[in-house]
């Protein structure tokens, strides 16, 4: 859980942190979290607001992210990026005083290298449930990702900061509304 929240956590908004000291003026960023962002109970809004806007350093010691209130490593993961997903937002408020955008992707589960094992492994029943339960049927492609990246980028996407896109192929919504929450 400790590397997790080091890792996916802390290291992600130092890195925010640090890029939005020195983007220049239309400059623009993307980073990547994961659907297992929104997978989570609401926080509420105070725990929100932590996530997103306390200093980097004071970052890992706030109550929400002590072992005692951690269930295991795929909630310390959610956590980490639910945290992503507010701190984008937060640094978009910083970032457009430069004129500058910043953005997030949470992908769904991507066919790479990494998840053909995993689909061929003990949780490939798993896989193939969520995606035969999701509205898309399938896993998704890192081309597909990329097209959101390249969008977000682009001039055409020039109206869009401190968003989270989830390009999960409608598996969180079949999660909460589908037959996925059975």
């Amino acid at each position: 859980m400790e590397t997790i929240l080091k890792v996916d956590l802390y290291g992600t908004a130092v890195l925010l942190e640090e890029v939005g000291k020195v983007i220049k003026p239309y400059g623009t960023g993307v980073t990547i979290s994961s659907q297992s962002g929104h997978r989570m109970e609401a926080l509420g809004s105070e725990i929100d607001e932590q996530l997103a806007t306390t200093d980097c350093e004071d970052l890992l010691y706030l109550p929400v992210l002590q072992a005692e209130n951690i269930k295991d490593n795929l909630h310390a993961y959610q956590l980490a990026k639910r945290c992503n997903v507010k701190r984008v937002m937060a640094e978009a408020v910083k970032w457009g005083k430069k004129k500058a955008r910043i953005n997030s992707i949470s992908p769904g589960i991507i066919v790479t290298p990494l998840a053909i094992d995993e689909f061929n492994g003990k949780r490939g029943a798993f896989y193939k449930n969520m995606f035969a339960k999701a509205p898309a049927g399938r896993p998704g492609t890192a081309d597909e990702v990329a097209n959101v990246a390249e969008l977000l980028m682009s001039e055409k996407g020039s109206f869009i900061t401190g968003a989270d896109f989830l390009v999960d192929g409608g598996a969180t919504a079949a999660y909460f509304y589908g037959d996925l929450n059975k």
